[in-house]
């Protein structure tokens, strides 16, 4: 695909404040200097210098200043983590609705651009509590495999306006959080998907009518012409579908309780080794529909779910050693994840532990039948043991991630277990600085245990 860069003049003449200068806000200062906006920005945490994004001849309609004044504005873009409702508004996001400016998300900018610089691409908008990120990345995946031009981004990965301009025929596809959705406009997706909904961001949401209103936002705009998917195996997406059918909108329901529904795409993804469980057959399913309404044909659909290589981290083979699989699955921040990973194998050591959500892993307890041992590390491994001692399973606090990945290899190979699964069900937070960056020495300990597994073989010193 070639990669096309937005016009330099597209925004010329309009000005934009931005507030939080994360991996987002950094990407939303430096598309839009280079689309010949003006931008004043600032973070309260790590406020910018004036040459920060001083390049290209930006330095002029660049400024680096607290944000005290909003008037004559076209948007406030506030990076996702900060409130502009609930709990509480940001003091500047109060500031910009007495201005009477907007609070965008960056989807929401990207949208504007891209049809500002006369692209008819298509948008794709994936959100729901879980499965997001494997669901946009399969939908692009297949996109692409059938040489359709994409640009997948959003929440996952690439910032939405870090994106390239895509020509006529391509498919911007987006993973929304809740936090983005509630700040689109204008933005319309010619097919959008909510995967699921269980409560999650209450903090921010206050409710899970709320969080589920915030979702709704995904079907913006959207016409009878345009396809939503609602998966419907949970009650607030039933009723989210219902509504949407009331106004209107052409509708596909998912359900992987369905016979009918799973039938045609079971074969393909027994082939599909990156997509394991019966989570990623919702995944698979709602993908499907999404690519169909974007014109792919079923033939291309399959080959899409043939050759998916899966994404870092979410049960990803680490490693084969002395015939034991390891499995990195370090983006299961909670129990909710973890049962995803744990309902696919039937016998595995389990590496968890870090900080526990709310319930910490009592919720997992009908799957614990399938641990032979588990080895806990981080700051709640003592909570989750209570909870593993009184079902009954085995288990030990090892402190380290090294030490339960090594401890596991032994017991693995003891035992005639297959499976190690590293499916934390907690935050990464107190030893790691992500999920990311803990599945990565994970990688990093099992290469190095497998090259002295391979020097034993060989006879090697």
């Amino acid at each position: 695909m070639t990669i096309r860069a937005f016009p330099s003049d597209l925004f010329a003449g309009s000005r934009f404040a931005v507030l939080g200068l994360g991996r987002n806000g950094a990407a939303v200062v430096s598309a839009l200097l280079a689309m010949g906006a003006e931008v004043q920005a600032w973070d309260d945490k790590a406020p910018p210098g004036p040459n920060d994004f001083a390049r290209d001849g930006n330095a002029a309609r660049f400024i680096a200043a607290p944000l005290e004044e909003l008037t004559g504005f076209e948007a406030l873009i506030l990076s996702p983590g900060i409130p502009h409702h609930l709990p509480a508004p940001h003091p500047v996001a109060l500031l910009a609705q007495q201005a009477g400016v907007p609070v965008l998300s960056d989807a929401e900018i990207l949208y504007r651009a891209v049809r500002k610089a006369g692209s008819l691409a298509r948008f794709a908008s994936v959100t729901g509590t879980n499965g997001k990120s494997t669901t946009t990345a399969l939908l692009a995946h297949m996109l692409e495999k059938a040489r359709v031009p994409v640009a997948a981004g959003g929440n996952l990965g690439t910032a939405s306006l870090a994106l390239p301009l895509l020509p006529d025929e391509g498919v911007y596809v987006i993973e929304m959080s809740s936090y983005m959705l509630e700040r689109l406009e204008s933005f319309h997706a010619a097919t959008a998907c909510l995967l699921n909904l269980t409560p999650d961001h209450l903090e921010r949401h206050g409710t899970m009518a709320g969080y589920a209103s915030a979702k709704r936002h995904v079907f913006d705009n959207m016409t009878p012409r345009d396809l939503a998917v609602v998966g419907v195996d949970d009650a607030p997406c039933c009723a989210q579908s219902q509504e949407l059918i009331a106004k209107g909108l052409t509708v596909t329901l998912i359900s992987v309780d369905n016979p009918d529904t799973v039938r045609g795409i079971s074969a393909a993804l027994e082939e599909a080794p990156a997509l394991p469980g019966k989570h990623n057959l919702q995944n698979a399913l709602v993908a499907q529909a999404m690519a169909r309404h974007l014109g792919l044909s079923d033939e291309m659909i399959t080959d899409g779910l043939r050759s998916y290589p899966g994404l870092p981290h979410r049960q990803a083979l680490a490693a084969t050693i002395d015939g034991i699989r390891f499995i990195n699955d370090s983006k299961a921040t909670n129990a909710e994840a973890a049962e995803k990973a744990l309902l696919c194998y039937d016998r595995i050591i389990w590496i968890a532990g870090g900080i526990a959500k709310s319930g910490g892993i009592q919720a997992l307890a009908p799957l614990f039948d399938r641990i032979a041992k588990a080895y806990l590390i981080g700051r709640d491994a003592p909570l989750l043991r209570e909870t593993l001692e009184t079902h009954g399973v085995a288990c030990e606090s090892v402190e380290t991630l090294e030490a339960a990945t090594m401890a596991s290899l032994e017991t693995a190979k003891a035992l005639g277990v297959p499976v190690v699964l590293l499916s934390p069900a907690c935050a990464s937070f107190d030893q790691f600085a992500s999920f990311e960056a803990r599945g990565a020495h994970f990688i990093d300990i099992l290469s190095r245990l497998d090259r002295v597994d391979a020097r034993r073989e060989t006879g090697s010193p």
